[in-house]
């Protein structure tokens, strides 16, 4: 066998963009019967096969359309089956930027969030939904609704706390007081 007189590198500037070679690349056609797309979309032959059909694009949807996963399954074995991918996932959630960050919009700080986890509330609620939140709280947890219960004196204090935080907010984004 004869040695190779060209190298794949040209010199400077490079012709072609780095990684490539002359070979020609392996492509798998999908299997769909006529098709002559790209079949880069793995789907299984049977549930619980090893076996994979590679289908392009749109074949792909058209297969997955009438897929059940959880066939054959009892809800119980569906419900564990389910646990178990959302376990397997479950870093990618925490990633979620629902999350891990504010509101969305940059509107509000890391003590109004708190103080909207306080009062549980969603962090997009106005401020009528914090009212209404802190006034049912109060309710029940106050002192004298509840007395000689330390552990909801000491909630009440954290409601309470939580209100001054979101209300001071609220006074700033109107201008009225800074």
């Amino acid at each position: 066998m004869a040695k190779q007189s060209r190298s794949n590198d040209w010199g400077f500037p490079r012709w072609r963009s780095y990684g490539k070679s002359r070979e020609a690349a392996r492509v798998r056609l999908c299997d769909r019967e006529g098709c002559g797309e790209i079949g880069d979309r793995p789907a299984p032959k049977a549930p619980n096969s090893p076996e994979r059909w590679y289908f392009c694009l749109n074949h792909a949807a058209e297969y997955n359309k009438g897929w059940n996963y959880f066939a054959g399954l009892s809800p119980e074995e569906a419900a564990k089956r389910a646990a178990e991918e959302e376990q397997d996932a479950s870093a990618y959630k925490q990633s979620a930027q629902w999350k891990w960050a504010g509101p969305g919009d940059g509107s509000r700080s890391r003590d109004e969030m708190r103080a909207l986890d306080a009062l549980e509330l969603d962090s997009d609620a106005d401020f009528t939904a914090i009212k209404a939140a802190h006034r049912r709280l109060v309710k029940e947890t106050h002192p004298d609704a509840t007395p000689g219960d330390e552990v909801a004196a000491k909630r009440f204090k954290e409601i309470q706390a939580a209100y001054d935080v979101l209300k001071k907010a609220e006074e700033r984004k109107e201008g009225k007081a800074v």
